[in-house]
């Protein structure tokens, strides 16, 4: 699957099923906010899922918890997964649960090998429960914890020990270089990008000179485009998720984000699609 997708969000699921002004490739959802759902929303999402494909990024995994990871919701997911063909699931290389507590947070991991050996087994065992690989997303974090090595080389290992795949976030990486004073393409550069298998773009909002928060509540600003269209000179063609998660503005406007992102992927991937 490629082409350029849109989060399916319930204040705009009429417009989107409808194609009221917006042409996504795709659809991505969580599968926490439909799992088990009924009634009308559970009619929704089939009406969605009977005009787009599907793709699922998780919220609840928390790959990198010292917790027991939870078998029972991870069979869930894998039965929600199989009933909407859904073959892309992605997660967060993060953490959300400590102590049985859900922190609503995506927290950093250490940059430690301690910590890849850790992760990488849950890896295994949720990649041989899902009989797909999981996807994992580099995040934006405010303040390192611990390192012993490179963010980039911390991913590579994962990625490579554990034969999961990456997404992408430009975005994020946008942020974090910004945040911390390092070269975004260099890093990017870095990574397993054979390994890459779905790319995040979204907005962001600078709140002091030195910093910039991840918000998935604005426009793509024309940096982080720049840094798209160099980025997907360096890969093959993957799908491409436009994360927009509150504030959303009117279809117009999302659909000019979404042509932008089919125009600089249609320049540089053009040859490799033909």
């Amino acid at each position: 699957m490629h082409g350029i997708g849109l989060g399916f969000r319930r204040n705009i699921a009429d417009e989107t099923i409808q194609l009221s002004g917006i042409t996504p490739d795709f659809l991505e959802i969580a599968p926490e906010n439909w799992m088990g759902m009924g009634g009308y929303w559970k009619k929704k999402l089939h009406e969605a899922a009977d005009k787009y494909p599907i793709t699922a990024h998780g919220l609840s995994l928390s790959i990198g918890s010292p917790d027991p990871l939870n078998i029972e919701f991870i069979q869930r997911v894998k039965a929600f997964l199989n009933s909407f063909d859904i073959a892309l699931y992605s997660e967060h290389l993060s953490y959300s649960q400590s102590g049985n507590a859900h922190l609503y947070d995506l927290l950093p991991i250490p940059f430690r090998e301690d910590a890849v050996k850790h992760i990488v087994e849950r890896i295994k065992v949720v990649q041989d429960i899902l009989e797909r690989p999981l996807i994992l997303e580099n995040v934006s974090y405010y303040t390192p914890v611990a390192a012993e090595m490179s963010e980039a080389e911390f991913i590579r290992s994962i990625v490579e020990e554990s034969k999961c795949q990456l997404l992408l976030d430009v975005n994020n990486v946008y942020v974090n270089a910004f945040n911390h004073s390092y070269d975004a393409k260099a890093f990017i550069n870095a990574l397993p990008l054979e390994k890459v298998a779905y790319i995040h773009m979204a907005g962001h909002e600078k709140v002091s000179d030195d910093l910039i928060i991840d918000t998935h509540g604005q426009p793509i600003i024309d940096p982080v485009y720049e840094l798209f269209e160099w980025t997907v000179g360096q890969l093959h063609p993957v799908p491409v998720l436009l994360e927009r998660d509150f504030n959303l503005p009117k279809m117009i406007e999302l659909q000019k984000e979404l042509s932008q992102l089919r125009e600089i992927t249609a320049k540089n991937w053009r040859s490799n699609v033909a």
